[in-house]
């Protein structure tokens, strides 16, 4: 599975569209991929999201002054 292969638009249709996708229909090699890929794409967004706690914590001590 390629990130491109993904349905674009809002993050919440992406999710939803992956959450209804049919596995029946991938071998075990293309589980496999696609497990990695979505592990590749929850350590991103976790980054992210540790990335923006930390910004937010900076940009609110500075203006608390």
């Amino acid at each position: 599975m390629d990130l491109d292969d993904l349905p674009q638009g809002r993050p919440s249709d992406t999710m939803t569209s992956l959450a209804k996708e049919d596995l029946d229909r991938l071998s075990v090699a293309e589980l496999e991929e696609r497990i990695v890929t979505l592990e590749a794409e929850l350590a991103r967004t976790r980054a992210k999201l540790d990335g923006a706690t930390k910004f937010r914590s900076a940009a609110d001590g500075l203006f608390r002054r």
